[in-house]
């Protein structure tokens, strides 16, 4: 379900989708689980990230973390409130997090995580009255090559063709 409170056209979101797709491959490209962010304020690129958990062994280098960083040094601002995030998975806990307490207004995101996803499939926190910031959000931006991106990269990695994944301390 997408909200109806979009504030981009859909040349801009499928633009920013297109650019959050290309994170999230060059991701796939060196052995990382295939996700993309990218953060836009005033219809440009501020922000940008993919997964790099592996290769940095460090549980915090989430795409949506590396897109947020990038956006925070970028506009010299925690509060990104005039910003839309992009990313190709549903948010994690942790991402959702980052997203609620960088006040970014909208959100929007390619395919569900139906084992980590918290803004539709386990939890809704970006949408949550509790909170003392709530999202806007745009779910099923190019699901479809989002969710091919991701299939694809584990397929490959059960058939032993996947990039090896640094385990304990080593460097790739």
């Amino acid at each position: 379900m997408t909200n109806d409170k979009q504030t981009l056209t859909d040349a801009q979101v499928e633009w920013a989708m297109a650019a959050a797709l290309q994170e999230a491959a060059i991701a796939g490209s060196v052995g990382e689980v295939p996700i993309g962010a990218v953060v836009i304020h005033d219809g440009e690129i501020v922000g940008r990230g993919y997964n790099l958990r592996e290769h940095a062994q460090d549980a915090t280098m989430h795409a949506e973390i590396m897109a947020i960083s990038e956006a925070n040094r970028t506009l010299n601002t925690w509060r990104l409130e005039d910003c839309q995030l992009f990313v190709t998975i549903e948010p994690c806990p942790m991402c959702s997090g980052a997203i609620i307490n960088a006040r970014i207004p909208e959100v929007y995101f390619g395919a569900r995580d139906p084992k980590a996803g918290t803004v539709r499939s386990l939890y809704q926190l970006l949408e949550d009255d509790r909170f003392n910031h709530r999202v806007t959000v745009h779910e099923g931006i190019e699901e479809q090559a989002a969710a091919d991106l991701m299939k694809n990269f584990f397929k490959a990695i059960r058939q032993g063709r996947g990039k090896a994944k640094p385990r304990g301390g080593q460097k790739l």
